[in-house]
């Protein structure tokens, strides 16, 4: 009896210690694996703030900030929560030497319309962000609805140097000139050989001063998808309406690029969940 006993304590013992090495094992690989990947992609103290669309939450951003930081990228992901009043508010903080955070943000009134308060509200994002974490420069990435935010943050704001450098833009999914049964239908725009849409709606038409003021040290990726069907389009925004950003920015961005997703994937609400967009977005942000 004493002899079982004693065999039980050994083999229990010995189960207790191999998972404990393998745990230790798999921390291990991790935390070097994320050394090594770090060495892929730059070391900054630049935050990327995600913005998401219309109806949506920042869980519509987390497949994108999750793969960031599962690729090594960054190890701290907060986000700022906007009140329907405009009250931003952290929840989370940066360490003072961290690399490459990432915001999520989160706006309570989701279905809010009004693009110049959009802006203001993205304002009061960077404000409440510079309060807890210094920076000089930002990135933005936007989907949908989130892109006119960025947008028309720039564009009442461009002149405030109490705000950061706007150091890379990506925007995904952009209705800038039209969104499919509302404004725009499959075939109504045309491009001319620089991109200047025509018809132009009023948002567009507002954008245009873009033309002139659009910082001129920020890169812009402008990714879009095309489901393959015919309509050339994302299901919600036409091709040629995403594609419209080219004539507001290319003069005066430090680059511009355009990237075009096809097929199932590339559905307008598909686009945030998709690990081809997950690659080109980590590369063009943070990649050496």
């Amino acid at each position: 009896m004493r002899g079982e006993i004693m065999n039980k304590k050994k083999f229990i013992f010995s189960t207790a210690m191999a998972m404990i090495l393998v745990v230790f094992g798999f921390f291990t690989y991790s935390c070097h694996a994320q050394a090594v990947n770090s060495k892929k992609y730059v070391q900054e103290s630049i935050p990327t703030i995600f913005f998401h669309g219309y109806g949506s939450s920042y869980q519509a951003e987390t497949q994108m900030t999750g793969a960031a930081k599962e690729a090594g990228v960054t190890r701290t992901i907060v986000r700022i929560n906007v009140s329907p009043n405009g009250y931003a508010k952290m929840i989370g903080s940066i360490p003072k030497k961290a690399k490459n955070p990432i915001v999520e943000v989160n706006y309570d009134d989701n279905k809010m319309l009004n693009y110049h308060t959009a802006g203001l509200w993205a304002k009061n994002v960077i404000k409440v962000l510079q309060k807890d974490y210094k920076f000089k420069k930002v990135n933005l990435v936007g989907h949908s609805m989130g892109n006119m935010a960025i947008n028309y943050y720039i564009l009442d704001n461009y002149s405030n140097k109490k705000l950061p450098k706007i150091n890379k833009v990506v925007d995904i999914a952009g209705h800038f000139d039209g969104i499919i049964d509302e404004d725009d239908e499959p075939g109504r725009i045309s491009l001319d050989k620089n991109g200047k849409p025509t018809p132009m709606n009023q948002y567009y038409q507002e954008l245009l001063k873009f033309r002139k003021i659009y910082p001129t040290n920020t890169r812009v990726l402008n990714i879009f998808g095309d489901k393959n069907d015919g309509t050339h389009s994302d299901g919600a925004v036409t091709n040629a309406s995403s594609q419209s950003l080219r004539y507001l920015v290319s003069g005066r961005a430090k680059s511009y690029r355009e990237k075009k997703i096809v097929g199932k994937m590339a559905a307008h609400s598909k686009l945030h969940e998709n690990k081809q967009v997950d690659r080109i977005l980590i590369n063009f942000l943070w990649k050496k």
